[in-house]
């Protein structure tokens, strides 16, 4: 990395933190920290969602999928299209049908309005603990992009560097500044790709003849994903549209359900073809570059040689840039996991504050200086956590699996109009809950696939289902 690229990347860093800095001086209470200020526009709240739904980690991810598998990787994201479509259609019109929605802030508290403090609760705890999880993969697509770019810098720096990089304007800036700032990344990261990434990598790799000739020809075609890894996708990123912190957030900073609407539609198209193409081209341009020889000095030969998809991205940008050019496409791949890596830690932060602890009924004052202390701790143990596991993507999945799969029925149930009992709603959350940790914890254990193929969150969702109905009958029962 030349002086020029520090130079570039430390000009990023300096905007960054000074939109943090700069609403640190603004916020004056919760509703502008958490949700900021419940006025925000469709254009900004729209691009925050996607640039915190597909974020570093799916960018990351996608490049390692291309890598994988080719084109049809891109079907990741159309989950994420149907999700955000979906969810614009059935869920927003019920929040701002709810008759407090104004002064809601986050997802339990949503869940409380219609089920109790008991279960609100829980679902804080969860939510919070899976938002810790999906940080920390942030940081660690974050680490993996920097020292497979740099590999002068050990992965284990570069995660302490941008993590804390990350925390730091995240704690001072509060939601409005996550928001105008992912706006600001998401245009360098579009910016990146499409006139950095893209073109170079395409060139480099000798173009259309170059990748026909290194790529097997599946990785042209949008059919080769197996029917039982299409369903892992859909349950796995759809219903985060439904039980997503980050999200609700979001929700309720829109200053009407029309602008929230539009922000929705606007997430979806932009995931799904835009980001999901790019990302998965960068991936196949990557594997066509290692099956060149690109990465021999490195020690890997071919394409084969490389242990773990998900560096080849970075070490192709790393080959193939000029100096300047790395530290800009570097800034907006960082970018970003910024941009996803800050939604994730306030909402987190979110959870333990309005809905945990009760420290969001204190003064504003209070609040705030509560909201940044809390907002800093997760952020280190999210940092501590991406220090103790090796795969973006399996970290966000299983991340996503628990919250998914112990808090969508609930959700569905208030968008389908069926009677849940407080008890019933709680009884389902923790058989989700329970059930999908314990198989992951068993194929952890065992290391091999327990369920056939498909993920331990759809055994989760069938047995939090499976506890509704029986709730459903108890009480047709009793007032039989």
């Amino acid at each position: 990395m030349t002086t020029l690229d520090f130079i570039v990347f430390g000009i990023y860093m300096l905007l960054v933190l000074g939109v943090g800095w700069y609403f640190y001086r603004k916020n004056t209470d919760a509703d502008d920290y958490y949700v900021g200020g419940r006025n925000m526009g469709a254009g900004h709240i729209g691009l925050s969602v996607v640039a915190t739904d597909v974020g570093g980690g799916f960018s990351i991810g996608l490049g390692g999928l291309g890598f994988l598998m080719g084109m049809s990787g891109s079907w990741m994201l159309f989950t994420g299209l149907i999700g955000a479509w979906l969810s614009a259609v059935l869920l927003i019109p019920k929040i701002f049908k709810t008759k407090n929605h104004r002064a809601l802030s986050s997802f339990p508290g949503f869940l409380k309005s219609h089920y109790g403090k008991h279960v609100a609760w829980y679902a804080g705890l969860i939510s919070g603990i899976g938002y810790l999880g999906f940080t920390a993969s942030q940081f660690l697509a974050g680490a993996k992009l920097a020292s497979g770019t740099f590999p002068e810098i050990d992965q284990n720096t570069a995660l302490l560097v941008m993590g804390l990089g990350a925390v730091l304007y995240t704690v001072l800036g509060g939601m409005k500044a996550v928001i105008y700032t992912d706006t600001f990344q998401w245009i360098i990261l579009m910016g990146g790709l499409i006139g950095i990434g893209i073109p170079l990598g395409y060139l480099a790799v000798g173009g259309w003849d170059g990748l026909q000739q290194h790529l097997p020809a599946s990785h042209f075609s949008l059919g080769n994903l197996g029917w039982k890894q299409a369903i892992n996708w859909a349950f796995t990123i759809i219903p985060i549209w439904f039980v997503g912190m980050t999200l609700y957030q979001r929700i309720f900073a829109c200053k009407d359900e029309k602008t929230a609407k539009k922000a929705w539609f606007l997430a979806g198209l932009f995931e799904y073809p835009i980001m999901a193409f790019m990302g998965v081209l960068l991936g196949m341009f990557a594997r066509a570059g290692a099956d060149q020889g690109m990465f021999a000095a490195d020690g890997f030969a071919s394409a084969a040689a490389l242990g773990d998809e998900e560096v080849a991205l970075p070490m192709f940008l790393r080959t193939i840039l000029p100096a300047g050019l790395t530290g800009l496409m570097l800034s907006a791949y960082f970018s970003a996991i910024m941009s996803t890596a800050d939604s994730c830690l306030m909402a987190a932060s979110g959870n333990f504050v309005t809905d945990l602890t009760g420290i969001g009924k204190g003064s504003a004052k209070s609040v705030i200086r509560w909201s940044q202390a809390i907002t800093l701790i997760t952020g280190i143990l999210a940092i501590l956590l991406a220090l103790t596991v090796d795969q973006v993507l399996d970290l966000m999945l299983g991340s996503y699996g628990i919250m998914v799969a112990s808090m969508l029925v609930p959700v569905l149930a208030l968008l389908t109009g069926i009677k849940l009992s407080r008890r019933g709603a709680l009884s389902t959350m923790l058989a989700g809950a329970l059930v999908t940790g314990a198989f992951m914890l068993a194929e952890g254990m065992a290391d091999q696939e327990l369920l056939w193929g498909f993920k331990p969150l759809i055994a989760g969702i069938l047995a939090s289902m499976a506890v509704a109905l029986m709730d459903v009958m108890m009480r047709q029962n009793s007032k039989a």
